[in-house]
């Protein structure tokens, strides 16, 4: 954190004595603090409490312009390299989300390049109420990072989701992502996510449960570590994330395409989506009526597109992935080898809170070196981080996972 200018914005929930907590430790290690409290924040800590502890003036009021040949919000937007809003309370989350700029902190919000943090803190019927979970999903998609909140007793007497991230881990976070941010400058990644979908008719398909979440989440991770990323998705309902380039698709053969016309320009593959393996061999042009007896549907295999992939390759790094039930080392370690990738990611989708539609996963990267690396239940984006961490090794020739 040396050197680095923290913009902390402080808004109104029991959470905000944590804030003058994390202003301390942020600058302890090192980083430039100027915060900015919402009127409801004063009710629970005074300026004079964060102005002692960043030994900066605190900013409470667009319209006080303290020095007149600058305006205030709009300086210290440009001076931020980071912005953290912690706590974030349901209502701040809300305004964001729909560019609303009543006061000096979301109007400064609104006039930031600087990457964005929240960490939300409310009661656990707030945080899971649909409007605040859609709008923190909007922020999702302009780009704003989380810090997530925790479970266990809250000031109002519930229990459940809704603390306010530890100012211990907020630090730990801004740490690692500063550390991480532009490590695959320079470098083009095409990532695929999501099931595929082979129609039998006009209304009905066989498809799979792939819900794209770890696609998703390794695009987000290579985007912030600087990579050019293209993300090639099947059929899901996931928000694309920020810089990432996106291209739907529906069937195999139409993912296949869009891998293949973007592989002689791209530095890596990372093949998360569930393609089918098989489509029928014959679609009809109209609905199959209901009939007597069994419905017999012929099938035929689809294009392989890792090992096509694999064939193809002139340098290019690839990492594929494997749901499996059993026997997954065994065959993890297959896949790699017949298909020539650099890397095989292997979960067991059997395991609670691992695999398809999860938030979490449970996983074990395997190198084409015979290296063995266990990452135990991580959310999703944290997978994504380390996988792109062992991208970045194999181009700088680190052999280690």
């Amino acid at each position: 954190m040396e050197e680095t200018n923290v913009l902390l914005g402080v808004t109104g929930g029991i959470a905000a004595y944590k804030a003058a907590a994390l202003a301390s430790k942020l600058t302890q290690a090192g980083a430039h603090v100027r915060v900015i409290m919402t009127e409801g924040a004063e009710h629970f800590v005074t300026p004079l409490t964060f102005q002692a502890l960043t030994r900066h003036t605190v900013y409470t009021d667009t319209y006080a312009e303290k020095e007149p040949d600058k305006v205030a919000h709009v300086d210290l937007a440009d001076w931020a390299d980071v912005v953290v809003i912690a706590p974030a309370t349901a209502n701040v989350i809300g305004k964001m989300a729909q560019g609303i700029s009543d006061d000096m902190l979301t109007t400064t919000l609104l006039a930031t390049l600087a990457p964005v943090y929240i960490a939300p803190a409310m009661n656990v019927n707030m945080y899971n109420h649909p409007a605040v979970q859609a709008n923190m999903k909007e922020l999702f998609q302009q780009g704003v990072s989380y810090l997530e909140a925790g479970e266990g007793y809250l000031a109002c007497g519930w229990t459940g989701k809704g603390r306010m991230a530890e100012p211990e881990a907020i630090v730990q976070k801004l740490q690692n992502d500063l550390a991480f941010k532009k490590r695959l400058t320079g470098k083009s990644i095409v990532v695929t996510a999501g099931p595929t979908r082979e129609p039998i008719d006009p209304i009905r398909y066989f498809s799979n449960p792939s819900s794209g979440k770890m696609g998703f989440a390794v695009a987000a991770a290579a985007a912030k570590a600087g990579a050019e990323v293209t993300l090639i998705a099947g059929p899901v309902h996931e928000l694309t994330p920020a810089g990432v380039t996106r291209i739907d698709v529906s069937t195999a053969e139409e993912m296949s395409e869009a891998v293949f016309a973007r592989f002689d320009e791209t530095d890596a593959v990372v093949k998360t989506a569930a393609v089918a393996d098989y489509r029928p061999k014959h679609v009809f042009g109209h609905k199959v009526k209901k009939q007597t007896g069994d419905l017999v549907v012929e099938m035929e295999r689809t294009t392989d597109i890792l090992k096509e992939l694999g064939e193809r390759k002139k340098g290019q790094l690839l990492m594929g992935f494997a749901a499996e039930t059993e026997q997954l080392e065994t065959y993890a370690k297959e896949k790699l080898n017949k298909k020539n990738l650099d890397y095989v990611v292997v979960n067991d989708i059997g395991q609670t809170a691992s695999g398809f539609g999860t938030d979490t996963n449970t996983v074990i990267l395997f190198s084409k070196d015979g290296e063995r690396k266990e990452l135990e239940q991580l959310s999703k984006l944290e997978i994504g981080e380390h996988l792109v961490a062992a991208l970045e090794k194999e181009w700088k020739g680190i052999s280690k996972l």
